[in-house]
């Protein structure tokens, strides 16, 4: 590519008039996260902003189409037991208003645990409801540009790129529900990039129709992780150079509407053989084209191999390719590895998760199950270790490599959502530092909307 040196004479312009929106608490993202801590915060009298790239909510579960809230349910050895529920609070909302849109899946087996498969336009409708409910404003096809810093270490609010022109919103807190940890990382904060900058690569999910999915259930199983008999079919078809695909262990799960399996089965890698990492603007481009690529690749596989599947078409792909990992915030504490394997309890706890350690890396992902237990994550691994007014909400938690690639999923970032939209009303209404405000204090509102978290 040919560089060109800027003149010193270029200036840079936007004659559009810029406008600005005052608010108590913004929220940056309406991901699950998102969603659950402004309807929170709102539900306590204050006024809330949603600041959305799309044109919708949903994050990576809609636009990069996980399909399943996650998260939700114990994990035992074995399996003659029946679903257990461990998630509460926000989240029953959220599936009561996809139940009622005949969205949702009943639970689905996930190997030794489930999950629940829902439909995106439904999450989308959900969403916009339950924030409508509360009188929360949501402000679609805005992307955060910069920061705004009040004494070099409050947020103050920040500025948004929109059609209309550049919006200054300026907010007593501010929630970073960005997925990426953007805004702490704008605000120059401490983050950190995966394992030594490594993160886990990302998946291109699409939804594959034309399928008789009764015969498929017949012939694989309730389980959606397909048996090692299509491990074994994929990579000796790979080795014969009859198909290209990168991951042999996949992921199939019938969803709300009929005829329809959501398949997580690609592995995004470079060219070059390397995981890309989405916050490399190359990288992040190479992965939509592959990811597409790959999708094509698997529908033919499936249509050729697959019981059930000899008529399927693609139906669509994510918006976006799905992302695993890229920045982690660096909070007041850090959830690690070992607090996950030990199914570590604690009083300031203000979410719980089961789900296992989940590695996406090489042929077959790998999990690691954490059986009968849980563990739960402190409120402080949500507050930045510097920066006033501002916390932090979803899969960009402060937490170890591993320990993420388990408090990721969809069920934990509504409970995270949750209790960082308490979280933000307390600092508001009773005028305190996020860094004063208590994890037990957040614990016992959670309990009240139903939680569940125990004393």
């Amino acid at each position: 590519m040919q560089q060109h040196r800027i003149s010193t004479q270029v200036s840079v312009h936007d004659q559009r008039p810029a406008w600005r929106i005052d608010t108590d608490v913004l929220v940056v993202g309406g991901g699950a996260a998102g969603v659950a801590a402004a309807y929170t915060a709102a539900r306590q009298g204050l006024k809330v902003l949603v600041l959305e790239r799309y044109g919708f909510c949903g994050g990576g579960a809609v636009a990069g189409m996980s399909g399943t809230i996650c998260g939700l349910y114990l994990a035992h050895e074995g399996r003659d037991k029946a679903p257990e529920r461990l998630v509460h609070g926000f989240v029953d909302e959220f599936i009561a208003a996809m139940e009622a849109r005949n969205g949702l899946t009943g639970p689905v087996r996930y190997g030794e645990t489930f999950t629940r498969v829902h439909e995106p336009h439904a999450w989308r409708e959900s969403a916009e409801g339950l924030l409508a409910s509360q009188g929360v404003q949501v402000l679609y096809h805005s992307m955060v540009t910069d920061v705004l810093l009040d004494g070099g270490e409050r947020i103050a609010g920040v500025i948004a790129y929109t059609k209309q022109g550049k919006l200054d919103v300026r907010a007593k807190l501010t929630i970073d529900a960005s997925g990426d940890a953007d805004l702490v990382a704008m605000a120059g904060l401490a983050t950190r990039v995966g394992l030594d900058g490594h993160v886990q690569n990302p998946t291109m999910i699409f939804r594959l129709s034309g399928v008789d999915v009764e015969r498929f259930l017949e012939e694989y199983g309730e389980d959606a992780i397909m048996p090692d008999r299509i491990t074994q079919l994929i990579l000796s078809l790979n080795a014969a150079g009859d198909y290209k695909l990168p991951r042999a262990k996949v992921f199939l799960f019938p969803t709300p509407r009929d005829g329809e399996l959501i398949c997580n089965c690609t592995r995004v890698i470079g060219g070059d053989g390397r995981e890309l990492n989405p916050l490399i603007a190359r990288d992040f481009s190479e992965a939509e084209v592959e990811g597409r690529k790959q999708v094509r690749e698997y529908e033919r596989f499936f249509r050729d191999h697959l019981a059930g599947c000899e008529k399927a078409y693609l139906n669509d792909t994510g918006v976006q390719v799905g992302t695993r990992q890229t920045r982690q915030a660096v909070g007041l504490q850090t959830l690690s590895n070992s607090d996950v394997v030990s199914g570590m309890k604690r009083r300031d706890g203000i979410a719980r998760s089961a789900w296992p350690i989940e590695l996406h890396s090489g042929e077959k992902p790998r999990l690691s199950w954490l059986f009968e237990d849980y563990y739960e994550i402190p409120y402080e691994c949500f507050v930045p270790s510097r920066g006033e007014s501002l916390l932090f909400a979803g899969r960009c938690l402060s937490a170890e490599h591993e320990a993420m690639a388990s408090a990721r999923v969809t069920a934990q970032c509504f409970s995270y959502g949750h209790a960082i939209g308490h979280a933000a009303a307390m600092a508001i209404n009773e005028n305190l530092a996020v860094r004063d405000v208590k994890g037990e204090d957040i614990r016992f509102a959670l309990n009240r909307d139903g939680a569940e978290l125990g004393a």
